[in-house]
């Protein structure tokens, strides 16, 4: 079997990117171990930037957002019981974030490419890749794998390795050719997903001396909420009641008006929080995109943005392979991308470092705390880098 592009992982990376290929008449075949119900209800992050968005629309797949999404021209941050909007139509030129979840964006990219004819490989086992070290080499890069219980090898000009932080593209890389920055936070999210109206119309971000708290929402009858927990909190622990306790205590107000909606808690867990980018993202044939190159705490809500700029650059890379022959574009991809990567961390950790506790016991860092969001919320030129950083740093 062959294809000119052999893409591991049908996360949203991975499924952009092919279809980016396909509207540039470039042959893909997407691997996938998760089968399409698993892979499409992963429970993941719902905000787009921007440029996400139009880029969906833009490129034919953005017909259920247009439809269903939610136009965010704002987000509150909550502090010493008051909330303090950053208005996003004043501070960054009229952008706006859509409030879409992640897996309907899966979903209708699942459809687009089996609309086009795409190959996506589902369940797929004993994924390798091979041959892909030496740009200049004769040989071609190989996918093998499991399938409908028979075994493939791909053939193809260069492998995407958009499999995830524990897939297996980037272990796959000799060791020693990638330098590794890591940093994982002393504390996690317990999130929930509450069949309850949202309390409020835009997302709240509110630093409480209990811990953070985030009330953000996947419609308009379903909330998403989070409170900051020690990382290996069991989730066996916190009963439905003393979630809703919880979330009342860090999002109320002073005044005592505001009031939070409960209902049914459809999903809860706990999700541990790092900081993660190796360099390059690249190696021979070989081009790491998404959560296979990095991952950024979810305070600044850019995971699945980060990833849809990578491929936008590979896409754009090997569309100019493919017309001209020449290797420019491939050969700067990692560059290009940790320039946004890069930017993108430094905000993810600014607004995790800003609204989470670190050590309770240290009153220093909490009033350090309260004055940078004090700042951040009586200056315009403060305001406005959030604001700018929120709804998105240009894609290239």
């Amino acid at each position: 079997m062959r294809t000119q592009v052999g893409i591991v992982g049908a996360g949203p990376a991975g499924l952009v990117l092919s279809h980016l290929l396909h509207l540039q008449g470039i042959d893909s075949v997407v691997i996938e171990t998760r089968s399409r119900q698993y892979v499409e209800e992963r429970v993941r992050a719902g905000v787009l930037e921007q440029g996400t968005a139009d880029l969906l629309t833009e490129t034919g797949v953005g017909a259920r957002l247009k439809r269903e999404g939610l136009i965010h021209h704002g987000i509150e941050l909550r502090f010493g019981g008051r909330g303090h909007r950053i208005d996003f139509q004043d501070l960054a030129g009229g952008r706006a974030v859509i409030i879409y979840p992640q897996n309907k964006v899966v979903a209708d990219l699942f459809d687009a490419r089996q609309a086009a004819g795409g190959r996506v490989f589902v369940e797929a086992e004993d994924v390798s890749v091979h041959d892909f070290d030496d740009a200049s080499s004769a040989a071609k890069p190989k996918i093998r794998f499991r399938a409908g219980g028979e075994s493939h090898e791909l053939t193809c000009d260069f492998i995407a390795g958009c499999d995830g932080f524990h897939g297996i593209c980037r272990p796959s890389i000799p060791a020693g050719a990638l330098t590794i920055y890591d940093r994982v936070y002393p504390f996690g999210w317990l999130g929930i997903l509450a069949e309850a109206p949202p309390s409020s119309d835009e997302l709240i971000y509110a630093y409480h001396e209990r811990g953070f708290a985030l009330l953000s929402m996947r419609s308009p009858e379903i909330s998403r909420l989070y409170v900051q927990c020690a990382p290996d909190e069991d989730i066996g622990n916190w009963s439905d009641e003393r979630i809703w306790q919880e979330l009342h205590i860090r999002l109320g107000t002073a005044d005592g008006k505001w009031k939070l909606t409960e209902g049914p808690i459809l999903q809860k867990g706990v999700t541990g929080m790092r900081s993660f980018v190796v360099e390059p993202m690249q190696y021979g044939r070989l081009f790491l995109a998404g959560d296979a190159a990095h991952i950024v705490p979810p305070t600044g809500a850019k995971g699945m943005n980060l990833a849809v700029s990578d491929v936008r650059v590979l896409a754009r890379a090997l569309a100019e392979f493919y017309k001209s022959g020449k290797r420019s574009l491939l050969e700067d991809y990692s560059r290009i991308c940790l320039r946004r990567v890069w930017k993108v961390q430094r905000f993810s950790w600014w607004m995790t470092s800003m609204l989470h506790l670190f050590d309770t016991d240290n009153a220093f860092d909490q009033r350090r705390q309260l004055a940078e969001l004090d700042y951040v919320t009586s200056s315009r030129a403060a305001s406005q880098s959030l604001a700018e950083n929120y709804v998105g740093l240009p894609m290239e």
